[in-house]
């Protein structure tokens, strides 16, 4: 089996069903462990999932087939699992618990956490690109991660704050212990306590178990606040107290607690207006900005476009995608385009083309429309066209006599019928195709870029179906 082997450890059928559903969709190879084969070898699972389990003899059971080293696989835990508490106790697990029913966003979060334990250190891990902007971030990056200075990310959604995070987290001295990324904007604010500090057994109601929360997680290591201008003000004043003394306490208990962890917080939210509005504390703010750090919008770095696809390619293909190559005319359009969605929606667009054209060439023509722009002369015909193609049929004119023989795009003094003209393009642009596909309605229409069924009425209207030949 692949590297990316998950084992599943789960009794209820229909949890099993929704975690192995989860994580295939989300690329990995779930196995359920009552299904497991002598042919799977230890060394080939990346983690685990533990769920429900009849008793602590049956996941042994599960645990001992995979070696020595089971105990220090990284693993997803449902919060209410009776195995929860154990596999938390011990200082070398790597834990993330998902609350069931399963959340979307709470499992690609988790995964993520784990992804990090999984991926080895690399202090000279850096930022695809060579532009001005990206050369400033490393090199403030290198001047950072040797410190335990808290670090504030700014910038805005989609430009890379996490991996800021992440970055200095491995250039650190730090990096052979856990990163632990929270999201404080998506966690309720009466849960965000008990994700931040941990809770006691009964502390509230449906707390079954005692947990630990993330301070204690990222013990020795780097705790991420991602969205840290979105947590409550109640909040605000807990997280504080937990800066200055380094000390917290559960939620339920009454043991205080030191930890010794590096905070590095990022918000996209301008926190100054917050303060003067009344909604962040200004001295948690200070607190926290003792070195703030900014990464520059994508539309600021757009130097950086052709290192950032080449990179995404890459990381396609790792996953069994095709890469996708884009035109010149393509880039130009790119480049002009606003990215609202800064690097994330980069990837986004890359990953979609790759599927629509694979191991084909993009054109300005073949993006999606908001990112076409002012498409280049050579391309505005064929984009016209397409869209003409896909109208309603109109009855066929007589005559489809170009309006100016030097030049089709110029308007002659006495003017023209629009349609009549783009009729005698449409029909010149069909010909050629089925004389370049020797009559193949199908290979001509994969020329034109129609449905074939959209060519058959085509050649109907224009009654050239006789040129055509059955395909």
């Amino acid at each position: 089996m692949k590297s990316s082997s998950f084992l599943v450890v789960e009794s209820d059928s229909v949890r099993a069903e929704a975690i192995v559903s989860a994580l295939a969709f989300l690329g990995y190879r779930p196995v359920l462990a009552s299904r497991m084969q002598a042919t799977d070898a230890v060394g080939t699972w990346r983690a685990a999932y533990i769920g429900t389990v009849e008793d602590e003899n049956e996941l042994d059971g599960y645990l001992s087939s995979l070696g020595r080293n089971a105990r220090n696989l990284p693993m997803l835990v449902a919060s209410d699992s009776l195995m929860a508490t154990s596999l938390l106790s011990g200082d070398d697990a790597n834990v993330e618990l998902i609350d069931m029913p399963l959340r979307y966003e709470r499992l690609a979060e988790a995964l993520r956490a784990l992804q990090s334990r999984l991926q080895p250190a690399n202090p000279n891990l850096r930022f695809v690109g060579q532009s001005g902007p990206m050369q400033r971030v490393n090199a403030l990056i290198r001047q950072v991660a040797p410190f335990d200075s808290s670090v504030l990310v700014l910038g805005e959604s989609g430009s890379g704050k996490e991996l800021v995070a992440r970055t200095i987290h491995d250039c650190s001295p730090r990096r052979d212990k856990p990163f632990v990324a929270i999201n404080c904007g998506a966690i309720p604010a009466e849960l965000l306590e008990s994700e931040l500090f941990g809770h006691e057994k009964g502390a509230f109601t449906g707390a079954i178990a005692t947990r630990k929360g993330r301070f204690e997680m990222a013990e020795g290591g780097t705790l991420f606040l991602d969205e840290i201008g979105d947590m409550s003000l109640p909040m605000q004043v807990k997280l504080l107290r937990v800066l200055q003394e380094r000390v917290f306490e559960r939620v339920g208990g009454n043991r205080p607690q030191r930890c010794d962890v590096r905070i590095i917080a990022a918000t996209h939210r301008d926190l100054e207006g917050s303060i003067e509005r009344g909604s962040f504390r200004e001295d948690l703010f200070y607190r926290l900005s003792v070195f703030p750090l900014e990464m520059p919008a994508l539309r600021q770095r757009l130097e950086d476009l052709p290192a950032l696809i080449t990179e995404f390619n890459q990381r396609l293909v790792q996953r069994g995608l095709s890469s996708v190559r884009f035109s010149t005319s393509a880039m130009s359009a790119l480049c002009r385009h606003p990215w609202p969605g800064n690097v994330r929606e980069l990837s986004n667009l890359v990953e979609r083309m790759a599927i629509l054209m694979p191991q084909g060439e993009v054109r300005a023509a073949d993006l999606p429309e908001k990112y076409r722009g002012a498409l280049p002369v050579e391309e505005v015909s064929g984009a016209a066209l397409l869209a003409m193609m896909e109208a309603e049929p109109e009855p066929v004119i007589e005559s489809f006599g170009f309006a100016s023989e030097s030049d089709p795009a110029v308007l002659p003094q006495g003017g023209l019928d629009l349609k009549d003209h783009l009729a005698g393009i449409e029909i010149g642009l069909i010909r050629q195709a089925l004389n370049s596909a020797n009559g193949v309605v199908a290979h001509a229409a994969k020329l034109l870029r129609v449905q074939r069924t959209t060519l058959v009425e085509k050649l109907r209207k224009y009654g050239l179906s006789e040129a055509a030949q059955a395909g």
